[in-house]
C-alpha cells in the first residue's frame, strides 16, 4: 500500500518545498502561528478514529495515545504562541554613533529561518515526535517549510496526521509546498532527502545507528548541514548513601515504576543505576527486584523493538559477574518484553563495554561501586546522556562535590530525587546532551527554545528603517523584547 517515494517524486518534492520557502519566510509571526494553531485544530477534528489506528499499529493503549495527543496539540499552540511573541529571534540593535572616532555604524541583528527542513519520524512517540510532533512545530515556527518521512511502522497513523496538516495549510493560505509527507521503508529515500541541496536541516529521534547515519551524510555534502538527533541514553541514576538510609524502599517502588512504564520505550528510561555497597544499597536491590517481579510483561511497539530488546538483554544478562536480580513473574506472550534487574560490580562495569550500551526496554542494571573513588571513575568512563538524576539529601549533596561536577558534565538535564521518564513541555526543559545521547548539545528538542535549531543569525549594517524587517524597526511595530544599546526593552 505504502510505496518508498522515487527519486522523481523526490526532486519534485523538494523543489516545491524550496519555493515555498521562500513565500513563507516572508510571512508574519502571527501568520505562522495562526498555521501551527490550526494544525493542532485539525488534528483534534480527526478525532478517536486516529487513536484507533495508531493502537492497532503501536500497540499503545487508548489512555497513552490520548495523552500524547493532548501533548502534541499543546506543543503546535505554545510553540505558536512563542512563536508569535519572537523572544526566540534574538533581536538585538545597537544603533549608530556617527560622531564617534571611527563612527559607529547601525547594526541590527535576528535570527532568519534556515530553509526546507527534513524530520524522521519516531516509532515510540508516533504523535509528539513524529508528522506533526516537535521537529515539525519547531521547524513551522522558525519560518521552514518542512518534509516528513513517515516512519514505516506506524504510516496509517503518519498519513492521517499529514492529511490534517495539509487541511490547514490549505485552511490558513499557506503555500503550496509548505508541507510534504514522504514514504520510505528502506534508507535510500532518506538519504536522498538529507542529500538534496535544497535541504537545510534535519531532525530526527531513534537509535544511535539511524542518528549516526543521517548525521554522517550531512556531512558528506558539498554543503554539510546541520542534524539535530536524539540517539542513545541510558540516563544513570546515581544512589547517594544518606538517602538510601532513609529511604531504600520508597526509592525502588518509585523507580521500578520508571523503569518499565511504557514497557521502557522512553528515551528517558533509566538503564543504569548506581550505588556505593552498603546496606542501604542491598535494601533497595532487594525492594527493586521484589516490585519487578510484581509487573507483568506488556506488548512492544513493534516486532522490530521486541527482537532489539530480546537480544540486548540476553547479552547483557551473559556477560560474566552480571546477576540477575529479578524477572517479572508472570510469562511473557510474543513482542511482550519482560520487566527484567541485573547487577554488576563498579569494576566489571569499567572493564566490560557491553554493559554501557543501552537495553531499549523494561531493563535497569544496578551497578555496585566499593567507594566514592569508584564511582567517580564511572562517571568518567560514560557516555554523553540525556539525564542524569542524583537520590541524594542535601547532605549528600553537600559532601560530593566532585561526584556532581562530574556527573553535571555528562547530561543535558540534571535531576534531583524523581525520575527522568516525563519530560515537561516547557522553555526552561532541556532535551538534549552531549555525544551520544544528541548530535549537538547547545540545542533541546523540547520547549519552544527548540525553535532556535532551524534559524541562524544575520545582521544588518547601516539599513534604512523603512527596509528593515518589522523585528528589527526602531518603533518596534511587533511590541517584541529586543536587547537595545545593551538593555532588554520593548
Amino acid at each position: 500500500m505504502y510505496k518508498d517515494a522515487t527519486p522523481e517524486e523526490i526532486e519534485l518534492t523538494m523543489q516545491q518545498s524550496w519555493k515555498a520557502f521562500h513565500a513563507y519566510r516572508k510571512l508574519s509571526l502571527k501568520q505562522r502561528a495562526a498555521f501551527m494553531k490550526a494544525i493542532a485544530a485539525e488534528i483534534e477534528n480527526l478525532g478517536d478514529e486516529l487513536l484507533k489506528v495508531t493502537g492497532e499499529e503501536t500497540n499503545l493503549p487508548e489512555a497513552r495515545l490520548r495523552n500524547e495527543r493532548a501533548r502534541t496539540m499543546f506543543q503546535l499552540t505554545s510553540y505558536a504562541d512563542a512563536c508569535e511573541k519572537g523572544d526566540w529571534l534574538e533581536a538585538r540593535i545597537d544603533t549608530a554613533i556617527p560622531d564617534r572616532n571611527p563612527p559607529k555604524p547601525d547594526i541590527r541583528k535576528m535570527l532568519v529561518p534556515l530553509g526546507p527542513v527534513v524530520v524522521f519520524g519516531a516509532s515510540n512517540f508516533p504523535y509528539a515526535y513524529s508528522t506533526a510532533g516537535g521537529d515539525t512545530a519547531c521547524a513551522l515556527a522558525a519560518g521552514c517549510p518542512v518534509i516528513v518521512k513517515a516512519h514505516p511502522a506506524h504510516p496509517r497513523t503518519s498519513e492521517m496526521v499529514a492529511s490534517a496538516i495539509l487541511k490547514a495549510a490549505q485552511r490558513t493560505n499557506m503555500p503550496e509546498g509548505i508541507f510534504a509527507h514522504v514514504y520510505g521503508a528502506g534508507t535510500a529515500v532518506g538519504e536522498a532527502l538529507i542529500k538534496h541541496p535544497f535541504t537545510k536541516a534535519v531532525g530526527f529521534t531513534g537509535s544511535y545507528t539511524g542518528g549516526k547515519q543521517l548525521f554522517d551524510w550531512a556531512n558528506q555534502r558539498k554543503e554539510p548541514i546541520p542534524v539535530f538527533a536524539e540517539m542513545s541514553s541510558i540516563n544513570p541514576v546515581f544512589l547517594l548513601p544518606e538517602k538510601l538510609k532513609q529511604s531504600a524502599a520508597d526509592v525502588a517502588k518509585m523507580y521500578a515504576g520508571s523503569i518499565t512504564l511504557g514497557v521502557g520505550q522512553f528515551c528517558t528510561n533509566p538503564g543504569l543505576i548506581i550505588g556505593l555497597e552498603s546496606e542501604g544499597l542491598q535494601t533497595f536491590i532487594q525492594a527493586l527486584g521484589e516490585e519487578i517481579k510484581k509487573i507483568a510483561p506488556a506488548t512492544m511497539l513493534h516486532p522490530g523493538i521486541f527482537k532489539n530488546y530480546v537480544e540486548r538483554r540476553a547479552n547483557s544478562l551473559s556477560q560474566a559477574e552480571v546477576e540477575t536480580i529479578a524477572v517479572s513473574e508472570a510469562e511473557p506472550q510474543l513482542n511482550q518484553g519482560a520487566p527484567t534487574i541485573a547487577s554488576a560490580s563498579g569494576e566489571a562495569f569499567l572493564n566490560n563495554p557491553v554493559l554501557h550500551q543501552e537495553v531499549f526496554g523494561p531493563y535497569s542494571l544496578v551497578i555496585r561501586c566499593k567507594d566514592m573513588t569508584e564511582m567517580i571513575t564511572v562517571v568518567n568512563h560514560l557516555e554523553g546522556q540525556l539525564t542524569a538524576t542524583m537520590m541524594a539529601t542535601e547532605t549528600d549533596i553537600r559532601y560530593h562535590d566532585e561526584l556532581m561536577e562530574a556527573v553535571k558534565n555528562i547530561c543535558g538535564r540534571f535531576i534531583l530525587n524523581s525520575v527522568p521518564t516525563g519530560v515537561e513541555v516547557c522553555l526552561s526543559m532541556h532535551h538534549g546532551g552531549p555525544f551520544p545521547s544528541t548530535t549537538d548539545s547547545r540545542f533541546t528538542s523540547v520547549g519552544a527554545d527548540g525553535i532556535k535549531r532551524f534559524a541562524r543569525p544575520v545582521a544588518f549594517q547601516n539599513w534604512p528603517d523603512a527596509l528593515l524587517p518589522d523585528e528589527l524597526k526602531s518603533n518596534n511595530p511587533l511590541g517584541i523584547w529586543r536587547t537595545v544599546n545593551n538593555e532588554l526593552t520593548r
